[in-house]
């Protein structure tokens, strides 16, 4: 009986600090999912616009070379890498942003300058 008490209060302490610790790890997933949900909505406004025959060239010119690269690199990749390390890694990534990019500088006929 004495052995039992300080045994469940023992258990009990445990449990507890664990379920604040998960919490407390939720936080960050949360603000990293809210990143990749805001450069998710970025790059379907770009992919609107690359899409949309009222686009000019030259914006699409800008968003071929310049900000749909950015906003993936900066954003989109390292928010999904850290939601998802098992499904995806940085060289996934990265061919899938080269696809997506050659795709549409061959449907516009777009060439970027190399910096």
């Amino acid at each position: 009986m004495k052995l039992e008490l300080p045994l469940a209060l023992l258990l009990a302490l445990a449990f507890t600090g664990c379920q604040k610790q998960q919490a407390e790890d939720a936080k960050p997933d949360s603000a990293i999912a809210a990143q990749f949900e805001k450069s998710d909505a970025v790059i379907g406004a770009y992919l609107d616009k690359l899409d949309s025959p009222e686009t000019p060239k030259g914006e699409k010119t800008q968003i071929l070379c310049k900000d749909y690269p950015a906003e993936y690199k900066t954003n989109y990749m390292p928010a999904l890498l850290q939601l998802a390390p098992k499904d995806y890694t940085e060289d996934k990534l990265a061919t899938d942003l080269e696809i997506a990019l050659d795709y549409y500088k061959d449907k516009f006929k777009i060439s970027c300058e190399k910096a």
